[in-house]
């Protein structure tokens, strides 16, 4: 029977998203919901499967991980791309890709971030803790409005539009910059463009919004919080490479900033990572796209596009180079 490994169920969700019991019948289904450390351990589990089911991008797949999988003859991504898989090594082995639509159109990572920015303002984490351990308002630090405050965006694509329009309903200014924004399509979506240093110097608040790319790691880095006023927020709920972490370390230590971050460099964040004990931070578990909406399209479209791989067909989603053998 055909062995399929539903991967980095974190939360538990997948059986409740989506009817399993089709598939069930004409394969052997396992769902793993722990995180494997190291690409050995990874190809260890995943060896003697025929089909893996993944979730975004918690589990890369470079050449070097694929050449472990002697049996792999279809990798099921969920949304409509992962940057983390190789898929010229795919295409090389003749496996086939399928991919999925999002529930939603980008407002769970995008309302997140203005979570995120609120919680951070107004010290909802620290007034969180303290009550829990009995105390009250003793030792929380003031926070401030938002109101009449600068968000400066990192990126005025979908999510950073969406953002950009939250921050207006609050009575924020908002000026964006990214290395392909022009002061026209800025003002466009009803934004002031600002050259990224301006940015920097004036936001009281900074969102990044950007996909990460060769030419946008690192894109913050020591220079850029230098530039930043004391006591700025800056969010990232988009990719954790796109900031220096070492330069985001050292500018919490020294009380620079405040960071709101629900992204990371290594995912899950290690226990003994510096970010769990750094002072003036908000931390979420990356949970930007982890809404029932988007768990429901992810697995529902996932299970079609592995019926119909299976039943020799065409998949719903976009596929790269099928096998000529089936799994039936």
């Amino acid at each position: 029977m055909t062995k399929i490994a539903v991967i980095d169920d974190w939360q538990g969700i997948a059986r409740k998203s989506a009817d399993w019991g089709p598939l069930s019948i004409r394969a052997d289904v396992t769902f793993f919901e722990d995180a494997l450390a190291g690409e050995d351990a990874v190809a260890r589990r995943l060896r003697d499967f025929d089909i893996v089911m993944t979730m975004r991008e918690r589990t890369p797949f470079p050449a070097s991980l694929i050449a472990k999988l002697p049996n792999l003859r279809m990798l099921s991504i969920t949304g409509a791309r992962n940057r983390s898989v190789d898929m010229e090594a795919l295409k090389g082995r003749g496996v086939a890709v399928s991919f999925t639509q999002a529930g939603e159109d980008g407002e769970a990572t995008a309302e997140l971030a203005l979570c995120l920015m609120l919680s951070a303002a107004r010290r909802v984490p620290a007034g969180d803790a303290k009550i829990r351990a009995g105390g009250f308002q003793q030792g929380i630090a003031p926070g401030f409005t938002l109101r009449g405050k600068t968000l400066g965006l990192i990126g005025l694509g979908r999510l950073g539009t969406l953002v950009a329009s939250y921050a207006k309903a609050l009575g924020m200014t908002i000026i964006a910059w990214s290395p392909n924004l022009t002061a026209e399509r800025a003002a466009a979506a009803g934004v002031e463009f600002a050259e990224k240093d301006d940015l920097l110097k004036r936001a009281d608040v900074i969102s990044i919004h950007m996909v990460l790319a060769p030419e946008t790691d690192g894109i913050i880095g020591a220079r850029d919080f230098a530039l930043m006023k004391t006591g700025a927020v800056i969010v990232n709920t988009s990719r954790g490479p796109l900031i220096d972490e070492a330069a985001l370390l050292a500018a919490l230590a020294q009380g620079k900033i405040v960071a709101a971050l629900d992204v990371y460099s290594q995912e899950p964040l290690p226990e003994d990572h510096p970010l769990r004990t750094s002072p003036n931070t908000v931390l979420s578990p990356h949970l930007g796209y982890c809404v029932r909406e988007n768990f429901k399209v992810f697995y529902e479209q996932s299970i079609d596009n592995v019926m119909a791989f299976l039943d020799g067909g065409s998949m719903p989603s976009a596929t790269v180079q099928r096998p000529k053998i089936s799994l039936t």
